[in-house]
């Protein structure tokens, strides 16, 4: 699956450790940075990861920083964008099933790699169930 991903500075040690696990996973990786600890606004890089999704570029994103609510709160406002921010193993689930969410949202601060690996893999795992939730997810992008 080709998947880009993205951080702030609070963010980039997840971000490396999920971008070398999916790449070593057989997965392409679009990486967006950032590509250090240096102070960033996460904006910029939710934003670049929220575009290759919306333009199809790529199938799935993910967003990392220290809390998940910032990159998470950007990614949202490209319309066609659905990011869901995976504090727990059933929403990494449930954003995909109920919400055919296209971007999950990491807070480095708050998740271990190991957490982040089993959500990632749900995410990346779970079918969009349709029916009732398709009707929901339509009316997210109704002007």
């Amino acid at each position: 699956m080709k998947i880009a991903i993205g951080c702030d500075h609070g963010g980039y040690e997840l971000k490396e450790q999920l971008r070398r696990y999916l790449s070593n996973n057989g997965h392409e990786v679009v990486d967006c940075g950032t590509y250090s600890v240096e102070s960033v606004h996460y904006p910029v890089f939710a934003k670049m990861v929220a575009k290759k999704v919306q333009r199809g570029d790529v199938e799935r994103g993910i967003v990392v920083c220290t809390t998940g609510e910032g990159v998470a709160i950007a990614a949202n406002r490209y319309k066609g964008v659905r990011c869901g921010i995976a504090y727990n193993d059933e929403v990494a689930r449930l954003m995909r099933a109920h919400n055919d969410a296209n971007v999950i949202s990491f807070g480095a601060r708050f998740t271990s790699l190991e957490d982040a690996i089993r959500r990632v893999e749900l995410f990346l795992n779970t079918n969009f169930e349709g029916g009732r939730h398709q009707i929901r997810v339509e009316m997210l992008d109704e002007d």
